[in-house]
């Protein structure tokens, strides 16, 4: 039974990532973004659907969450994983890194400029980040809204049509776009389109039946006929023209009015759904500036971790554990929430503690062995980064100390073996060395 409800897991989740496959190679990347999740959810080992998400993140400009999809990828799948390529290509283009954390950073400005009134200033640093990175979705969305607030809607629709390129199916793009083809006449020209296109042909000029040619009047019947038509013409426009004229002044002087008022409600709406935005907007803004700030600033940061771990668990793959050692006996992790990653780091710690601090005893016995005392000092010290209460370690460092004329140094690294490893056999060597 539980293999039956593992197969079925693993067929709904293959069936929403074929799903999200689709919508993908027709440009819904919002609706295959919703049907991958979907899959991970149901299988979280469904590397190939976390690889497209990854895809669709950077399609997006969200290069921070596709880099976290593609680790996440390569930690359950190492061998023949697409992730790997995508974060190669990464990695071979130089200060990519550096420069979408920048332009996140100038969104993030722009946005606070544009909730404290600076709508110039927004516009231009919204600018230079399309400019810097043309598919970043949000950029674009915050341009179109600025541009909306100022009656812009020219320049907004150019905005949106972009987002609508790289996702047709983004919900904000296609309800903003929706508010400036009205404004602009788009929506009641695409409605006269789609009436022409499936009504009746109209009456043209050249269907119009001409009458017979009428009866040429000459002489006084024409002066009489010219008096009778000024009095006809006379009480037909008071009785008839003239009443009709007022009513239809009448009435579109109504139908003004209910116009303004029309748009008034309906300005009024809008100022009402931009302030909703602005304050929803708002609040986005300090989620991600939190995120921002604890994704890539600095070297402690969570990018310049996940970046560690990458360097980690290559070294790994190639076999070069003295490398992956040092990395690791530098490294933190403690930003890393995801389990998953979690799980890979404390088994390379296990790992670490188990068998690799040793390896980097043995390696720089060679090194010492060789004369390169230098290096040989450096893998003790990282061995002893691994495994503090490693006496043997801690021995050859006093050793290289003293070798170096360093007595002080030595003599603290003596000191703390005879008084925390006094069972150690260490613990003689080292009062033999430190001379008591």
């Amino acid at each position: 039974m539980h293999m039956d409800y593992g197969r079925k897991n693993q067929q709904i989740a293959n069936s929403f990532y074929n799903l999200g496959l689709e919508k993908a190679r027709i440009r819904d990347l919002s609706g295959a973004a919703q049907c991958l999740k979907k899959s991970l959810h149901f299988n979280k080992y469904q590397t190939d659907a976390r690889n497209l998400l990854g895809l669709i993140y950077y399609e997006n400009g969200e290069v921070a969450d596709a880099l976290v999809q593609w680790v996440i990828s390569m930690n359950l799948q190492p061998d023949h994983n697409l992730a790997d390529h995508y974060l190669d290509e990464i990695q071979r283009k130089p200060g990519q890194l550096e420069r979408e954390s920048q332009n996140v950073k100038t969104f993030n400005q722009a946005l606070l400029h544009a909730q404290n009134g600076s709508d110039d200033l927004a516009i231009l640093q919204l600018a230079r980040v399309v400019e810097s990175n043309p598919n970043f979705v949000k950029a674009h969305l915050l341009l179109a809204l600025l541009y909306m607030g100022r009656e812009d809607y020219s320049k907004a629709g150019r905005s949106l049509y972009k987002i609508l390129q790289i996702d047709k199916s983004n919900q904000k793009a296609l309800y903003y776009m929706s508010i400036v083809k009205q404004n602009t006449g788009r929506a009641d020209a695409e409605k006269r389109k789609m009436v022409k296109a499936f009504s009746h042909r109209k009456m043209e000029d050249d269907d119009v039946i001409i009458p017979n040619t009428y009866r040429e009047s000459t002489g006084i019947s024409t002066v009489l006929h010219i008096i009778i038509g000024l009095v006809l013409g006379m009480f037909a426009f008071l009785f008839l023209i003239l009443p009709a004229k007022t009513k239809e002044l009448k009435r579109q002087r109504d139908d003004a009015i209910m116009v303004y008022m029309q748009k008034l409600n309906s300005a009024n709406q809008k100022n009402d759904m931009l302030q909703n935005d602005y304050d929803l907007l708002e609040a986005q803004a300090k989620e991600v500036q939190a995120r921002l700030d604890e994704l890539t600033t600095g070297n402690t940061s969570v990018m310049a971790q996940y970046q560690e771990l990458i360097a980690i668990l290559q070294s790994y793959r190639a076999g070069d554990y003295v490398s992956a050692a040092r990395a690791f006996a530098g490294a933190g992790f403690d930003l890393i929430e995801d389990e998953g990653m979690k799980a890979i780091v404390e088994d390379i710690r296990q790992d670490m503690e188990a068998n690799v601090y040793q390896k980097l005893v043995d390696q720089g016995l060679s090194l010492w062995n060789g004369g390169n005392k230098t290096e040989a000092l450096e893998l003790f010290k990282a061995s002893l980064a691994i495994r503090p209460d490693n006496a043997e370690a801690l021995f050859y460092v006093g050793r290289l100390y003293q070798a170096g004329g360093d007595t002080e140094n030595a003599n603290a690294a003596f000191d703390k073996i005879v008084g925390e490893f006094p069972d150690s056999e260490y613990a003689a060597r080292a009062k033999n060395a430190r001379g008591y």
